[in-house]
């Protein structure tokens, strides 16, 4: 198949944009199918070619660079809209037609045939708090939710798009916010050969004195962006709920900073917590870690947890996770059942950080549940809903 893929940007250091990665090189490499990307940035992805070399039938991946507009992502999100379609159609005008399938993970076209759902807005959009709207950043990430959500009632009514979540959560959100109820859920995958115990070993020393961890340390790891919704508030009043464990928090991710150095040093946590920029290879994060803290208010999925799993990480996991519904309490991980209650973090916390017992039980069962997810799978379940909206639009022409 010839598949177009819309995704503002693909990387390994962000969870959409590697799951984008991972499958377009799996469509290539395995399905040999030609893959158009229409992107603002691409890196770290194999196979990857000019978009002015030719196809060839034995499949590849084409970049077809996307300009932005600048300002704000009020703006800047209907330029991304507006000019990936305009290089589809140039694209469809020189090579004699358009693609079999557009796929997209989320809303970056108004004409995707099949989307994979990694967030619903009309959720999110729920959790803002009212008083945001008092300051001019809190007004713009109101409008800008609206502009999603409206965007997102247009689009996956549609019963003509087919729909897939990573988990049931967010299928049943589809369901009950548009009335699909015909999601397909894929979870996400985990590459076990690149996230591994074995693979993080030789990076534990180096990645523990960058971030200045001693040994007596238990180091905690947040990682995503949106730091309100990923937790970060109940975790900053956990720790300090958790007087005297040797505790160090690193939270790697993109958000406004102010508010969470402002809590934590209302808390008098000034000493032990580090704010991180995603790096090229997130496993330095998961070296320098002695347990994955993951209390999301809402998260379609999270899949550092799955990562950090796989690494041999003990992980505490909300129940408002997609993941963890394939996730054991108490055998592969510690599930919250009310992320935002602070002390309840705080138990969990204090149990693995003094129960090295525990610790090394729940890392030997999370390998084990991280093996489970394959990228192959996710990838071939994805393909045959590409392959159903292919045909369905052959048949109509």
């Amino acid at each position: 198949m010839r598949i177009a893929v819309i995704s503002p940007f693909v990387d390994r250091r962000h969870g959409t944009e590697r799951a984008v990665a991972e499958l377009i090189e799996r469509l290539a490499g395995n399905y040999h199918d030609q893959i158009d990307l229409y992107a603002q940035r691409v890196s770290d992805i194999d196979n990857l070619t000019p978009s002015d070399v030719p196809a060839v039938s034995s499949g590849g991946i084409s970049w077809h660079p996307v300009g932005q507009f600048y300002g704000p992502q009020l703006l800047r999100f209907p330029g991304w809209l507006l000019l990936n379609r305009r290089a589809r159609a140039q694209e469809s005008r020189s090579t004699g037609g358009p693609p079999d399938v557009i796929f997209s993970p989320g809303i970056n076209a108004l004409d995707a045939d099949v989307i994979l759902v990694h967030a619903v807005f009309h959720r999110l959009a729920e959790l803002q708090p009212a008083r945001q709207a008092l300051s001019l950043r809190g007004l713009h990430r109101k409008l800008y939710y609206a502009m999603l959500c409206s965007l997102e009632k247009r689009i996956y009514s549609d019963p003509r798009v087919r729909l897939a979540a990573p988990s049931k959560r967010t299928a049943e959100q589809l369901g009950r916010y548009f009335g699909r109820h015909d999601a397909a859920v894929i979870p996400n995958g985990v590459d076990t050969a690149h996230f591994s115990p074995a693979a993080i070993a030789p990076l534990r020393e180096a990645a523990r004195k960058k971030w200045r961890c001693a040994p007596q340390h238990i180091v905690l790891l947040l990682v995503g962006n949106d730091w309100r919704n990923k937790g970060l508030r109940a975790l900053l009043a956990a720790l300090a709920h958790s007087p005297g464990l040797p505790l160090r928090l690193l939270v790697v991710g993109r958000d406004n900073q102010a508010p969470f150095r402002a809590q934590a040093s209302l808390l008098g946590l000034r000493e032990g917590l580090e704010f991180c920029v995603p790096s090229e290879d997130v496993r330095n994060f998961y070296a320098a870690a002695d347990v994955l803290v993951a209390p999301s208010i809402e998260d379609s999925f999270n899949l550092p947890v799955l990562e950090a799993m796989a690494c041999g990480l003990p992980s505490i996991v909300s129940r408002n996770a997609g993941v963890s519904e394939w996730l054991t309490h108490s055998v592969d991980s510690l599930l919250l059942d009310d992320p935002e209650d602070a002390d309840e973090l705080a138990r969990a916390i204090r149990a693995v950080a003094e129960d090295a017992q525990l610790r090394r039980t729940l890392a030997e069962n999370a390998v084990s549940t991280a093996k489970r997810f394959a990228w192959d799978e996710h990838t071939a379940a994805l393909r045959t809903l590409m392959k159903a909206a292919a045909e369905k639009k052959q048949a109509s022409c």
